[in-house]
């Protein structure tokens, strides 16, 4: 798969505040790729570096398999903080002002992305009229401007009602429909699981792990068993088939299944062939927070 962002041992360090730790990830052209992790993690900061904004102490990026330069950087399209828009102007002279700073499209253009962020029928209307949804919309609208082929999102729903944080999910994937690379960093869990097909995890500057949603983010079956001989029972357990992962503690095992593929009955059948009777058996499913709080938990 082509790569659009290589990130090759990128640190950042502010004073004694290590911000990114030797990070180094690859981002597929058309996936929605979901930077994710707690506030403080390094996840604007990784944003930054890419986008020129910030230069990395040590490590290199490339877009588009070239190292980066002004020409790549058109067809990058950015939202990196709140939408600094006069309040007193319309969406439509807004975009025009953004578009003359940037040098990024023309009247045309300005009418095809206010008709993708579905804000047509309110492109005359003052900015300072608009909820915060309209807001953030009218901003991303901005960034399609000069129809970049990536666009970078630093928390697009952040303080949005309901409401407004569906319609950016929406407009996110119908962005994606139409093949353009999506980089979003995001603090939760459920923006990233709803809308990315790719994700990396992000703490305290450290790249805990990073691969399509559905394999770092999958749902587990857990099973807890316990006996009275524990090392008989290590010794049984390790020649079970299919188990993903094996974890002890308080003299309790838990045993890792993908997920779906747990059978309990199976589970007690093999250990009494080995002449071990279990005197714990029970089923945990994990769910996708208790993966999420246990990748990035102290």
């Amino acid at each position: 798969m082509e790569t659009v962002l290589q990130l090759d041992g990128v640190s950042k360090t502010y004073g004694k505040v290590k911000a990114l730790k030797q990070v180094s990830l690859s981002i597929p052209k058309g996936s929605v790729f979901g930077i994710l992790g707690p506030n403080g993690s390094g996840k604007t900061t990784m944003m930054s570096i890419v986008l020129d904004v910030l230069s990395a102490d040590t490590g290199t990026y490339s877009w588009f398999n070239q190292p980066p330069n002004a020409e790549a950087r058109k067809r990058i399209g950015s939202l990196l903080e709140t939408p600094n828009f006069y309040h007193y102007l319309s969406a439509v002279d807004n975009l025009k002002i953004t578009s003359a700073i940037s040098g990024r499209g023309n009247n045309q253009a300005i009418d095809e992305v206010l008709e993708i962020v579905k804000l047509t029928e309110r492109k005359k209307s003052k900015f300072s009229t608009y909820s915060l949804g309209m807001k953030q919309r009218l901003a991303i609208a901005g960034a399609l401007l000069g129809n970049p082929e990536v666009l970078l999102l630093d928390e697009p729903t952040n303080g949005l009602d309901p409401v407004g944080i569906l319609e950016i999910r929406e407009l996110i994937k119908k962005l994606a429909g139409r093949g353009i690379t999506i980089i979003i960093a995001s603090h939760l869990l459920d923006e990233v699981e709803k809308i990315c097909t790719h994700v990396a995890i992000l703490k305290k500057g450290d790249l805990l792990t990073s691969g399509p949603v559905d394999e770092v983010l999958s749902n587990e079956d857990i099973v807890e068993i316990a006996a009275a001989d524990m090392q008989a029972l290590r010794d049984c357990i390790g020649d079970m088939p299919n188990i993903s992962a094996i974890k002890e503690e308080n003299q309790r095992m838990q045993i890792h299944f993908p997920a779906g593929s747990a059978n309990m009955e199976a589970v007690n059948q093999f250990c009494f062939n080995r002449g071990i009777t279990l005197n714990l058996l029970l089923n945990k499913k994990q769910r996708l927070e208790s993966k999420f709080f246990e990748l990035t938990n102290d």
